[in-house]
């Protein structure tokens, strides 16, 4: 995982210009952060919390928060592996005896379900920022084989805020083959008027079709080369990841396919049907590691001597209503929205907020869908985000 140590400001090349390195991160206390001990402390218990109890929020959870290149709380609790299956008869899981279950740390890793878009979206701007990709270019014009694309003149910036109209997603993990998927995603037309928000997955999906087509490169060697690898986030990548968190007991009629209880595999069947590398999920990574990912977009770009985006494209991530980022949202965000917070959640219980306001930071991995999926609760996600809030002196 990344160092969390200082290191000197020293100078780096790109292009023939010299830049400063940006601070790297570094454990410290909540008064060298400039944070308030007391709501940290409540942040940290609140932390605590989400994996207390016999149903807990999520099996195993991991916090990370700070200010500016300082880690003020770090707590990892419960279990990154706690249950053997789901019995659908009692409605809960059935328990692994106590030295078989695996306890979350710091460095375990977790899958990013949505998170995913966050790392697609900033490997977008990277090439609208060299130039290659222009963001009001028609999806057709990179894809001329994606008809319904072609037909109704979807564009990248509809792709990147989802305003294209796309349903929400494909039923990919039903299709017969790779050739059968693309040709669903060939034919998808808009459901909803271009420039009506509509989440979607299908966003990022056609987002990748369009990276890969443009640079000629998988979006695995996108994300690896162009932001985690110049980062040093050495625990972040595409699946498979044997040791990581354990998800879901997958298997219908809950879920969309019988896959059994899955750990080191993507959770989303749709990035499974894909072979775990899509645009809308299949990353895999830690809170350190996204750590890193988080000082970086706060720093304009950079972390170390290493730069990922210039501090204009990072600002165009996030101007409302943000690339790929979800800007001011107190339902995930709690109190710290309403200034430019940006962020995203993922389904197997993640989430990433970064406040360049106030130069914070809060991620949030668990596995709330370990053994089984639930209704999505934000509550536990706007609360910490609330008490980081309350901690800024």
């Amino acid at each position: 995982m990344p160092s969390l140590d200082d290191t000197e400001d020293q100078p780096c090349g790109r292009g023939g210009r010299h830049e400063l390195s940006a601070p790297r991160l570094r454990a410290g206390t909540p008064e060298r952060a400039g944070l308030d001990p007391v709501a940290l402390g409540h942040l940290a218990a609140g932390a605590r919390a989400l994996t207390a109890g016999e149903r807990p929020w999520a099996a195993g959870a991991v916090v990370l928060a700070g200010r500016g290149p300082v880690i003020a709380v770090a707590e990892a609790t419960g279990w990154a592996v706690r249950y053997a299956r789901h019995d659908p008869g009692t409605g809960t899981g059935v328990e692994l005896p106590p030295a078989a279950r695996v306890p979350a740390a710091l460095d375990t890793r977790f899958d990013l379900a949505s998170l995913t878009k966050l790392f697609t979206s900033v490997a977008a701007v990277q090439q609208i920022e060299r130039g290659t990709l222009g963001i009001d270019t028609r999806v057709g014009d990179c894809l001329p084989d994606f008809h319904a694309a072609v037909a109704h003149g979807i564009t990248v910036r509809q792709l990147l805020t989802h305003t294209s109209g796309l349903r929400p997603e494909l039923p990919l993990y039903d299709c017969p083959d790779d050739a059968t998927r693309l040709d669903l995603l060939r034919a998808e037309a808009p459901v909803a008027a271009p420039g009506t928000y509509r989440y979607s997955d299908l966003n990022m999906l056609l987002l990748q079709s369009v990276l890969e087509r443009i640079t000629g490169r998988p979006l695995d060697v996108l994300v690896r080369d162009g932001i985690t690898r110049p980062l040093g986030m050495a625990a972040t990548a595409f699946g498979p990841c044997p040791g990581a968190a354990a998800t879901e007991d997958q298997r219908r009629p809950w879920a969309k396919a019988d896959r059994g209880m899955l750990r080191g595999v993507v959770h989303d069947e749709n990035a499974w049907a894909l072979g775990g590398v899509a645009g809308h999920a299949g990353l895999f990574s830690t809170a350190p590691d996204l750590a890193v990912f988080c000082r970086a977009l706060l720093a304009g770009g950079s972390y170390g001597p290493a730069r990922i985006l210039g501090q204009d494209y990072v600002e165009l991530l996030f101007t409302p209503p943000g690339l790929g980022f979800a800007v001011d949202q107190p339902s995930f965000m709690g109190a710290l929205a309403g200034r430019g917070a940006a962020g995203h959640t993922g389904f197997t219980g993640t989430s990433l907020v970064v406040d360049p306001a106030t130069d914070t930071f809060l991620i949030l991995l668990a596995n709330t869908v370990h053994p089984s999926r639930r209704p999505a609760d934000n509550g536990p996600r706007a609360a910490l985000a609330t008490l980081l809030s309350q901690a800024v002196i």
